[in-house]
């Protein structure tokens, strides 16, 4: 099971420091979603390519695209960036968008075999969602 923190900082150098905060980013009062079974680098460009249209491939290579921000020596646990085209869709998606992209992200392999379903992806987009927009509202 892959468990995952998705939270925003001010820049790359402030989101690798988490790793030097005893408990994570939630303790580093970082605005943080923490979230079961969704990879950042596989799972998170499929959403992507659903929510834009591209391919997962393309998604995948798009800059920042879970980019490795941490040494990877010193994990884990790692810090993975995510692409701006991905933030900026999550950050300007309605909640009717939301709905609409739930089943068929839940319907890509890995969330099929991880058993997250539409309405499990629901809520992870909701609260993805809300995080980019805070994120932006606080130029993050």
């Amino acid at each position: 099971m892959t468990l995952c923190d998705y939270f925003s900082a001010d820049d790359d150098e402030a989101a690798v420091a988490v790793l030097r905060t005893p408990g994570g980013p939630g303790q580093a009062e970082l605005d943080v979603v923490f979230l079961k079974n969704i990879d950042p680098v596989v799972t998170i460009a499929q959403l992507e390519a659903v929510m834009t249209g591209c391919t997962h491939e393309e998604a995948g290579e798009r800059p920042r695209s879970g980019q490795l921000l941490s040494e990877p020596g010193d994990g884990p646990p790692f810090v993975v960036s995510l692409s701006d085209t991905l933030v900026d869709a999550l950050a300007t998606a309605t909640r009717d968008d939301l709905a609409g992209f739930a089943e068929p992200w839940s319907m890509t392999d890995e969330l099929r075999q991880t058993g997250v379903g539409a309405e499990a992806t629901t809520a992870v987009l909701e609260h993805l969602a809300g995080l980019a927009r805070r994120a932006r509202a606080s130029d993050q």
